[in-house]
């Protein structure tokens, strides 16, 4: 009620303020055209006589050309051009009406053209002067000095915003590494350098805020740019991505921290929204191990495509918990179950898919922390072998039209019980494709980074605590990419799958971990040696300094998304397989995890654990 009070209030005063200016620029046109002397006494009651004809006709015109849609506050070229449109519009129908009148006798000629040349000026100019005085802010508050790495269109919107806000941030200029921009300006603040320049642009121009706005930045670029702001010692901040950033959104509160993944891969993934969305929209979509980072970042994305009913089999309560909130908050519109439950499971995995009855199932549910699984062969192997020979076979039984397994790396020439574990499940899908209806589809890729469990989450707590940070190996390296890429890749793969295919994610370069460690320090404002260690403690049991994407036997292939692969394989001794697995069964029903291991490398003959 208050909104709409205070709306209605401006509204009346913008419009008697444009009303109160009519006559103002009527009598001025008359005094300029006899050069600011007296104004003859005939012409000047003629003057008065048509005032009234003209208040009504030009305040008709600012209705209806819309004057008042605008806000003052935020006055821009459209406002003017609707201002130049109601007044020479009325200016040229009371020209019009008053010559039927009078003839414009005892009128000169000249003094409509100049009344609506001064009306223009006077409209206009109050409207570009309040929002000039707004924009300067209240005197005497601090305001930052803000230096902006970008004068391309992200960057001028930012500083378009910055200056509506100048009661709390200065712009002192740009920086770009164009040539052409150098010495230019935009909305008054100059271009004053290149990159190369920001420490020395920090110290002339006292900057206390640096603003990165190239979100189509690339990795190494974005690298190059913190690392020369890092050197000032000056807080910076960065804008999100082109694939999270509409133009409504380059504003100050589109500002963050510059995080790590900026630093890792800042190239766009583009994916084909329309036939995913195609291939959800409403579909009965089950994820498995739906609390997980890649599960919950399924479910979100999922759940934005209008599925008919999206399913999450959980085992995990406070994960299931805390995803069962999320989605109830963010996506109320969606038909939502939980089940807190196992895969392994049969007998309620049986109950609840027929029950279900899904349509796809993207398959998470997965053991992945390395080390504590190489000294727990049974949990690793009943999980995440057993676990998906149940949930694919029921999957199958209910007629589940796609089952997408999420596979990773370390199943690649497997040197530890987990990555044996995903390849054997790996192995698993791949031959149930062969006699099934259900098209069995896996997706392979590399670490994301901040899913639980993984290195950058270890690295902030150690920080948190002043260090050291450690790493098993300067020269181990993984590939990385972020939680939310890898979901719509993930999505992308399953739409694009026929059945059978191993689908591996386009991961860039590999990333050595200790260069993390160092970004992650400086990222907390700290130098690595200096004010936090990294220090060595050796490869963990089962981990390999390298991981790969392909073995060799498997031929990569592109696909129609530039950031999935095919790994093309051909697996012969299908038979001999199912009797491994059948025999890794037997094996775990008497817990003997020797013969588990004996058997698992069977399955697996690429497996080089001990």
């Amino acid at each position: 009620m208050n909104n709409l009070v205070y709306l209605v209030r401006s509204k009346l005063l913008a419009m008697m303020f444009d009303v109160a200016i009519i006559p103002l620029a009527w009598f001025a046109a008359y005094y300029m055209r006899y050069n600011l002397g007296k104004i003859p006494h005939v012409y000047f009651l003629h003057a008065l006589i048509a005032l009234p004809l003209l208040i009504v006709i030009q305040g008709f015109f600012y209705w209806f050309f819309g004057l008042y849609r605008g806000v003052w506050r935020f006055a821009s070229l459209p406002d003017l051009i609707r201002i130049i449109k109601a007044v020479f519009v009325a200016s040229v129908v009371s020209l019009l009406i008053v010559f039927l009148w009078s003839r414009l006798h005892d009128m000169p000629r000249s003094i409509f053209p100049l009344y609506g040349i001064l009306l223009i000026l006077l409209l206009g100019g109050a409207r570009l002067f309040y929002r000039y005085i707004k924009e300067q802010g209240r005197l005497g508050l601090a305001r930052k000095r803000v230096l902006i790495v970008g004068a391309g269109q992200a960057g001028e919107s930012l500083a378009r915003d910055l200056l509506r806000h100048k009661g709390h941030y200065h712009v002192v200029g740009f920086i770009d590494d164009a040539k052409g921009k150098r010495g230019k300006e935009i909305h008054g603040i100059r271009v004053i350098g290149t990159c190369s320049d920001i420490s020395n642009a920090v110290q002339k121009y006292e900057i206390d805020l640096i603003i990165i706005a190239i979100p189509a930045a690339k990795t190494a670029d974005m690298q190059r740019i913190v690392a020369l702001c890092s050197e000032t010692h000056k807080p910076f901040q960065t804008l999100p991505g082109l694939q999270d950033l509409t133009l409504g959104r380059v504003s100050v509160n589109a500002l963050r921290e510059v995080a790590l993944e900026d630093l890792l891969g800042r190239e766009q993934v583009q994916v084909d929204w329309q036939s995913i969305q195609i291939n959800i929209c409403r579909k009965k979509v089950l994820i498995s191990g739906g609390g997980g980072s890649i599960g919950s970042e399924l479910c979100r994305q999922v759940a934005s495509l209008n599925p008919e009913q999206l399913i999450v089999i959980e085992k995990s309560e406070f994960n299931l918990y805390k995803l069962s909130q999320e989605i109830k908050n963010h996506f109320p519109n969606v038909q939502f179950y939980a089940y807190l439950a196992d895969i392994t499971d049969g007998i309620r995995m049986k109950s609840l898919l027929q029950k279900i009855q899904p349509n796809i199932v993207f398959h998470a549910a997965a053991y992945k922390h390395v080390p504590i699984l190489e000294d727990q062969v049974y949990a690793a192997v009943h999980n995440n072998v057993m676990g998906t020979k149940i949930f694919a076979a029921i999957s199958e039984e209910v007629g589940v039209e796609k089952f997408v397994l999420i596979s990773t790396d370390k199943a690649v020439n497997p040197t530890n019980v987990m990555g044996a574990s995903k390849r054997a499940a790996e192995i698993l899908c791949h031959d149930m494709n062969h006699k099934s209806k259900t098209k069995f589809i896996t997706v392979r890729f590399g670490n994301v980074l901040g899913s639980s469990g993984s290195v950058i989450p270890l690295f902030e707590k150690q920080l948190a605590k002043g260090g050291p940070l450690t790493v098993t190996h300067p020269e181990i390296t993984r590939f990385f990419m972020t939680i939310p890429e890898a979901a719509r890749l993930i999505m992308q793969a399953g739409v694009i799958g026929r059945g059978g295919e191993i689908f591996v994610l386009d991961m860039g370069e590999p990333i050595k971990i200790n260069y993390l460690a160092e970004q992650i320090i400086r990222l907390s404002g700290k130098e690595p040696g200096i004010d936090i260690e990294i220090i060595y403690s050796g490869l963990r049991p089962g981990e390999k300094l390298y991981e790969e994407l392909f073995y060799g036997y498997e031929e990569m292939t592109r696909t129609e998304n530039q950031k999935i692969f095919l790994a093309r394989h051909s697996l012969n001794n299908r038979e001999q397989r199912k009797d491994s697995l059948n025999e890794l069964e037997n094996m775990l029903a008497i817990d003997d995890s020797q013969k588990i291991m004996t058997t698992l490398k069977g399955l697996v003959p690429e497996f080089q654990g001990d």
